[in-house]
């Protein structure tokens, strides 16, 4: 069953880890990322380019995508990113700190946007159950954890659904429904075409497909045991989205800063969603 563990600054980290690795939802309801006066203009959907749910910061080169703003605007925006960035760091560093070893930062994101009127296709609409997977950036086997904060200026809640199943119940009901993944080949076109930004590999075809199969079935949707969870302006959230089943209902102005963690890096690597499906499929899916 998933779990909200309610959490300050401080706490046991070893005990934060543990609730990581077993489903849980670690919220720190005080836990706000102090916005410059400069930047409260910048939180405002109208800075989108239009194509795009998101605002995106790559930590490592400082790229910004997803905006159309530009000149000085734009070099606040990323300043604000960059910002972000640092603090979702700072968070994990205080509550799972032996992750830092071996935890690669990725993408930062701004979320402006109200995501309860986004017009998507099943399978990108996030309002439904499901777990993360990444069609273009396979993750080869790594945990996603994620960090977010709700920085809305008029106080509302971001609204999400939590799914009751364990990951490994989750799986095993769809796991007679898998297909095996791609061959050696296939994943070596799939990335010299960039179609995929490095090797897909057969737990990436499986992760993808559990996404997918749990979206689309209209019965799982409706049937799963969940629960309505709030989380309020001014707090921040750390879960694995890619073993607990979310959907982010409503809500607008949220940061979110993804993590890759290896499963070596988890206290318990046996909980890793590659180990589980290994286990469920009795083969290897590195």
């Amino acid at each position: 069953m998933a779990q909200v563990i309610e959490a300050r600054l401080g706490d046991d980290p070893h005990r934060l880890t543990a609730a990581l690795e077993d489903g849980g939802l670690i919220l720190l309801r005080d836990t706000p990322f102090p916005l410059l006066e400069a930047e409260r203009p910048l939180i405002d959907p109208a800075i989108f380019s239009g194509g795009s749910k998101n605002v995106s910061y790559a930590p490592d080169t400082g790229r910004l995508g997803g905006t159309g703003l530009e000149g000085e605007a734009l070099e606040r925006c990323r300043a604000m990113l960059a910002r972000y960035a640092a603090f979702a760091r700072t968070l994990l560093q205080q509550v799972a700190p032996d992750y830092l070893a071996t935890a690669e930062q990725r993408r930062t994101s701004f979320r402006p946007g109200e995501v309860s009127v986004r017009a998507l296709s099943p399978r990108k609409d996030d309002r439904l159950l499901h777990v993360d997977a990444f069609p273009a950036n396979p993750n080869q086997g790594r945990r996603i954890l994620r960090v977010f904060t709700n920085v809305n200026p008029e106080g509302r809640a971001r609204h999400w659904r939590l799914g009751d199943q364990s990951f490994e119940a989750f799986a095993r009901d769809f796991a007679p429904r898998l297909k095996s993944g791609p061959d050696a080949l296939t994943a070596s076109v799939l990335q010299a075409l960039k179609i995929t930004k490095g090797r897909r590999t057969p737990y990436d075809a499986a992760m993808l497909q559990l996404h997918d199969l749990g979206k689309l079935d209209a019965g799982f949707q409706a049937g799963t045991p969940q629960q309505e969870l709030e989380l309020p302006a001014g707090a921040s959230w750390i879960v694995y989205t890619d073993s607990v089943l979310h959907a982010a209902m409503a809500g607008q102005h949220a940061f979110e800063q993804t993590f890759l963690l290896p499963p070596s890096g988890m206290a318990a690597p046996e909980k890793a969603p590659i180990r589980i499906l290994e286990r469920l499929l009795d083969r290897p899916l590195a």
